[in-house]
């Protein structure tokens, strides 16, 4: 008996495919040296610094592997830790100017990867399948917030 794929697996196999894209396009670029894992914690880094233990809840990694992921980007030049203002006590893993480097490959690649969907899909198809993701992803994660969307002080 044949069985259905099921739609997570679904979403898996388009992300797949376009992380597959991104991380060879970022190898092409000269930065062949980050690892599939390293970039997808580099993808969770927000671009003024972002606290170790938010990067691994990001990545659903444990602490200890995010560390160690840091670290080698950290070696490599990619990442740098650095004092956070609000907590004397904390430290900020921020991107250096190689890491800034690697961003426009992969938000170009990105750009390629949606303008190839939308050809697929058509321009009113993509815009309910962003819908339904932005949906999907609210549902799954509390902290997200859309595009546009004040934070939660600048709403108190």
């Amino acid at each position: 008996m044949e069985r259905d794929i099921s739609s997570g697996w679904l979403m898996f196999l388009g992300f797949r495919a376009a992380e597959d894209r991104i991380v060879a396009a970022v190898a092409a670029a000269g930065y062949a040296d980050i690892t599939r894992a390293q970039a997808r914690l580099l993808a969770g880094l927000d671009l003024d610094g972002t606290r170790l233990v938010v990067l691994a809840d990001r990545a659903r990694i444990p602490k200890q592997t995010a560390l160690a992921l840091v670290n080698g980007l950290a070696a490599a030049g990619y990442v740098e830790r650095v004092p956070d203002l609000s907590d004397g006590r904390a430290r900020l893993i921020r991107l250096t100017a190689r890491g800034r480097g690697v961003l426009p490959v992969a938000i170009a690649e990105e750009a390629r990867i949606e303008a190839e969907w939308r050809a697929v899909l058509g321009a009113r198809r993509m815009r309910a399948f962003r819908s339904a993701l932005w949906e999907l992803a609210l549902n799954a994660d509390p902290h997200l917030r859309p595009p546009g969307t004040p934070d939660r002080e600048e709403r108190d």
